[in-house]
């Protein structure tokens, strides 16, 4: 199982941009994750780990996501490698992810518009999921 879920705050706004073959938009972003312990005399360190978000996802992340806003990301952990400009393998670890929710509370956002249009973006697009019935279950 490749499950990761992480609660962090963006560090900045995330970077549009659309694949080559087959023009589908892609966000990517970096979340800043405090780490759980802190050793004796130091301070808190933060790991700052690469998010990537594919299709309608990445709409929503382009619409309302912005630098210092808290979320939870959940998707899978993915590694991938190239070959830069020098000939140098690089290789990428990130995670691809396949929900995102809001962790600040919608009165940190700026103005009562703002609010009123996520919540009915939120509302409309749950109605896109598909409805599963107790007939479907494998159990």
């Amino acid at each position: 199982m490749n499950k990761v879920i992480l609660l962090g705050r963006l560090t900045k706004a995330p970077e549009i941009r659309f694949s080559q073959t087959n023009n589908i938009k892609i966000a990517s972003f970096s979340l800043a994750v405090n780490r759980n312990y802190v050793k004796e005399g130091e301070e808190r360190q933060t790991d700052f780990i690469n998010i990537v978000t594919y299709s309608r996802l990445a709409d929503f992340t382009e619409k309302y996501l912005k630098q210092g806003i808290q979320i939870c990301v959940s998707g899978r952990l993915q590694t991938r490698n190239y070959e830069d400009k020098n000939g140098i393998r690089r290789y990428v670890t990130e995670i691809i992810a396949e929900e995102i929710d809001f962790a600040d509370s919608f009165n940190k956002f700026e103005n009562e518009n703002t609010q009123d249009t996520i919540k009915e973006n939120l509302t409309e697009n749950s109605s896109d999921l598909p409805i599963c019935n107790e007939d479907d279950l494998p159990f």
